[in-house]
């Protein structure tokens, strides 16, 4: 019988937070760290967001980091290269404040290690628009260290975003996996539940922080909360 992954979202699953108040919150620490840079405060949102969206649009063919920047460097001209630092500077330093924008739940760091008793792999899907610093930082306010995941997702090591299947295939071709042995557990109907079944992956959706933008019926999905999905995971899925 090959291994069975689990794969978890990061934001709203293992991680409670508002995911607007968050953002929210965030860019408000980035302009605070540019805007003496020159960069203005609207704008600098604004042309964030479009970054982001080269990341979300990404096909595979470099990576999301590389896509950022591209995007980025489109808008400011390449000088805006230089101030990478910057950026590195604020993903170690004021982006750590950005923890007060998310909460805390005891039982994600349980479910993470039910699910490794139980002899299956854990990777963290999260999608993959932070630098690992970024990333590394959210999954320790989760209570949790990045080695505890087999491995996760960051712009700097794959090509796509969610909600798009391909994310879901890179990671599967990276783990060389299939499909059928997977269950992703996520918050969003869209990104994670959606977009992991178009993949071929069996799917739990968390409902302690769940997004659902589109109304849409969650009848069909194994769902509950933390102490539900070990139940699940124990009953073998």
């Amino acid at each position: 019988m090959p291994q069975k992954t689990i794969l978890f979202d990061l934001d709203g699953t293992l991680l409670p937070m508002d995911q607007d108040a968050f953002t929210r919150g965030y860019f408000r620490l980035l302009v605070k760290k540019l805007a003496p840079l020159g960069y203005d405060p609207a704008a600098l949102v604004d042309n964030m967001w479009a970054s982001v969206a080269a990341m979300v649009e990404n096909d595979g063919s470099r990576t999301n980091e590389a896509a950022f920047w591209d995007r980025f460097t489109a808008i400011y001209g390449e000088k805006a290269r230089k101030d990478i630092p910057v950026f590195d500077a604020f993903y170690r330093e004021e982006f750590q404040n950005a923890r007060d924008f998310c909460g805390f739940n005891p039982k994600a760091q349980e479910a993470v290690e039910a699910c490794k008793a139980a002899g299956h792999r854990v990777v963290l899907a999260t999608n993959p628009i932070f630098p690992a610093v970024a990333t590394e930082s959210r999954i320790r306010w989760a209570g949790l260290r990045p080695e505890d995941f087999a491995w996760y997702t960051t712009y700097e090591n794959i090509g796509c975003s969610k909600p798009n299947p391909a994310y879901y295939r890179e990671i599967l071709s990276h783990l060389d996996c299939q499909g059928e042995d997977c269950l992703m557990v996520g918050n969003d109907v869209d990104e994670d539940m959606i977009a992991a079944q178009q993949a071929g992956l069996s799917v739990f959706l968390l409902t302690d922080c769940m997004v659902n933008r589109q109304g849409r019926a969650i009848t069909d999905y194994p769902r509950g909360d933390f102490g539900d999905l070990i139940t699940y995971v124990k009953s073998g899925w």
